[in-house]
């Protein structure tokens, strides 16, 4: 396999960094006309790590530190957190306090003779219905600074998964291209062969009509795939925070490390999940903020249920890891048979003991297991990128 996947002519210009009001911009724009700015300061990195993260490669390891400094979701939550930094709950049931009653003070209620009293009277009247909605939500609210932190986070987390498990989705699709174009290669000589016998009086016009066919669909499905891919890679790079059409090199995937996988303590991961699970936590400083005995029994109720279903999720995610490395094994062996035959059938055709035709659908059959072994590997890193997930904050809840 080669070492990256990369566009002509790529570029080895630079992300722009811009100051906070520009990024105030940014977001509001989009990153359509300009570049995205980075959310940490200059000393958060090394300037080798900067620069790293600042060129136009795009390698595995760095999703996580690019989601954090240049996805717009993160960015804008990261604004949106100031509003909320070091509040405790009542503090924040206060504000609902206070928005119900600036929206109580500024009812203005219709005088009967008013020309549009109808109209008048039902505004008072769902100005008074928001302003006890908000009353209400300030009565339930559970919600503190940190919470609004650990959602925030959350986020990220998810984002980062979703750009990884995308990078993942961008090498699958971009071998299933080889198996592609070696149907379009097949159906050109099966199209040719026919041909050749109709010259020969040997098929027929629909014969040679079918296999024309045939090609035609091969390439369709190939343009196909090709857009697919480039849809990919953009929405890649978007999360990520290059502009839209930016040159971007998506560097090859690291190897799985299957001894990490041998090495694994469901039991011990276990509780390492439920202790870093974003939505557990998230509950049981609900349940320690409620203010009410109702609210506080639906708090734990949800807290307990979902400590449970996170255990469930951490064992389905280690049994799906299992098979994906088992997969990826048998694969590997069976490609290693592909290539023994390969090099078998070489030198019966070389001695003229079989076709080229036949030697032909064995280089095929070579190359199917070869896509099938790089496709399982990526199958493997999934997994494994699943049950990292799983372990650090992201098991399934519900």
């Amino acid at each position: 396999m080669k070492r990256s996947a990369k566009t002509a002519g790529i570029g080895r210009k630079r992300r722009n960094r811009v100051s906070a009001c520009a990024c105030l911009l940014v977001l509001s724009m989009g990153f359509s006309s300009m570049e995205a700015a980075a959310a940490s300061p200059e000393f958060a990195y090394t300037e080798e790590k900067w620069a790293s993260l600042q060129d136009n490669r795009l390698e595995f390891d760095e999703i996580a530190d690019l989601i954090h400094e240049y996805n717009t979701t993160v960015i804008k939550n990261n604004l949106e957190y100031q509003d909320y930094k070091g509040k405790t709950s009542s503090e924040i049931a206060k504000e609902y306090y206070n928005s119900a009653e600036d929206m109580l003070e500024n009812i203005q209620y219709p005088e009967d003779d008013s020309s549009n009293y109808a109209g008048q009277l039902s505004s008072a009247l769902n100005s008074e219905q928001q302003a006890k909605s908000l009353v209400e939500q300030g009565d339930n609210n559970v919600d503190d600074g940190e919470i609004k932190k650990l959602g925030y986070n959350q986020q990220e987390a998810q984002l980062v998964k979703q750009a990884q498990g995308l990078m993942i989705t961008y090498w699958n699709q971009t071998y299933s291209l080889a198996s592609l174009k070696d149907r379009v290669a097949q159906a050109e000589a099966s199209y040719q062969s026919v041909l050749n016998k109709k010259q020969a009086g040997a098929s027929t016009q629909s014969q040679v009509e079918t296999a024309a066919e045939s090609v035609t669909t091969a390439k369709n499905s190939l343009l196909s795939a090709e857009k697919t891919l480039e849809k990919t890679k953009e929405q890649l790079c978007l999360m990520l925070g290059w502009t839209y059409g930016a040159e971007v090199e998506i560097c090859e995937l690291p190897e799985p490390d299957l001894a990490a996988v041998e090495a694994i303590d469901v039991e011990a991961d276990l509780q390492k999940a439920l202790e870093r699970n974003y939505s557990i936590q998230i509950s049981g400083r609900r349940v320690a903020n409620a203010q009410s005995a109702t609210v506080r029994e639906t708090q734990q109720r949800t807290y307990e249920n979902q400590k449970q279903t996170a255990s469930t999720s951490v064992k389905n995610a280690y049994n799906n890891l299992i098979l994906a490395k088992s997969g990826y094994e048998q694969a590997a062996e069976s490609y290693e048979l592909e290539k023994s035959s390969l090099a078998a059938a070489k030198i019966r055709l070389a001695a003229g003991t079989i076709t080229r035709n036949t030697y032909s659908q064995q280089k095929s059959s070579c190359l199917a297991a070869e896509i099938n072994v790089m496709t399982q590997k990526l199958s493997l890193l999934q997994s494994m990128v699943d049950y990292e997930w799983t372990v650090n904050g992201l098991a399934s809840v519900s």
